[in-house]
């Protein structure tokens, strides 16, 4: 039982597309899904440094793109499961036939644009939880007037909100937990997120969403989504609404899954599902140098669905 994942913000890292452009078509098809986004995504993967990839209205469409173009060199018929993190989940939308990759990019473009601006209409921000018990770790969050933003699972949950409630959480944090402030523009995934939920409301209004071809996991509870509008309307909600993570990762182990692909910038999902998942073999694909591995998990795990599912260079 075979899963592939899409990663989320925080992942990239300056230079990490350059190796996937010597593959042919690979370039061209950036500069298409750029004109698309209205940013040059062939310099943000390649040439960019790390404080410009940090850019979240950058950041997004690159992402979605550089998963798409990794999946476009895997034979991902007989994958079982898809998931994404956070911005992740529109790639893996796409590769489980939810809409074209050009819609994806389009709504990330858009996701990204949006969400940095209403992170300029108050300062806030994000700090990460590592360890503590999970129910105080919570109740801290709460009584410091922050939101859960990412619950992550493996002993890991962001809190966002206010940069008061941030100095509060810092200064009393939970028992047996490190708090590590984060480099971002501000508290994604909550309520100060509204301004882009209803812009992103607006564009996903004029797209069209299909049921999946295969089971897709939903950040906001785990659950596998088997309704095309209905992830749409998942995937507009996410951007206030908490990710949960480690939801997914629950549901990836009931259902039986036994390896993992995480796609380009691969490491952090695949980190959190090792540290989760007992026995599960992964492989975190990177460069084109990781794709021969990947091809070989996936006629080990995999296995033939019931739906079939057009060859995704094609879809993409």
């Amino acid at each position: 039982m075979l899963a592939v994942l899409a990663p989320g913000q925080g992942s990239q890292k300056p230079g990490f597309l350059t190796p996937w452009l010597t593959l042919p078509g690979a370039e061209a098809r950036l500069r298409e899904w750029s004109d698309l986004a209205g940013v040059d995504l062939v310099h943000l993967g390649t040439e960019a440094d790390a404080e410009e990839i940090k850019d979240t209205a950058k950041t997004q469409p690159l992402l979605v793109a550089a998963a798409l173009l990794t999946a476009a060199q895997l034979p991902l018929a007989n994958v079982n499961v898809f998931a994404g993190h956070s911005i992740g989940e529109l790639a893996a939308s796409t590769l489980a036939g939810v809409f074209s990759a050009e819609a994806a990019i389009t709504l990330a473009a858009v996701r990204g644009r949006e969400m940095a601006a209403a992170c300029a209409l108050e300062p806030t921000g994000m700090s990460a939880i590592l360890g503590g018990d999970p129910d105080e770790v919570l109740a801290v969050v709460e009584a410091a007037g922050l939101q859960p933003a990412n619950r992550n699972g493996a002993g890991q949950v962001v809190a966002a909100g206010s940069l008061s409630g941030l100095e509060k959480l810092a200064a009393a944090p939970p028992a047996r937990a490190r708090i590590i402030a984060l480099k971002v523009a501000g508290a994604f995934h909550t309520p100060y997120m509204a301004p882009a939920e209803e812009a992103l409301a607006t564009i996903a209004a004029g797209v069209t969403a299909s049921a999946p071809t295969r089971p897709l996991l939903s950040n906001l509870d785990g659950t596998v989504v088997e309704d095309g509008p209905g992830m749409l309307d998942r995937l507009v909600k996410q951007v206030t609404a908490p990710v949960r993570w480690d939801l997914c990762m629950a549901t990836l182990e009931d259902r039986g899954v036994t390896a993992v692909i995480e796609l380009a910038p691969a490491g952090t999902l695949a980190g959190l599902v090792k540290r989760t998942i007992k026995g599960i073999e992964i492989v975190s694909v990177n460069t084109p140098d990781d794709l021969a591995a990947a091809h070989d998990l996936i006629a080990r795990h995999g296995s033939a669905p019931d739906q079939p599912l057009a060859r995704i260079g094609d879809q993409l």
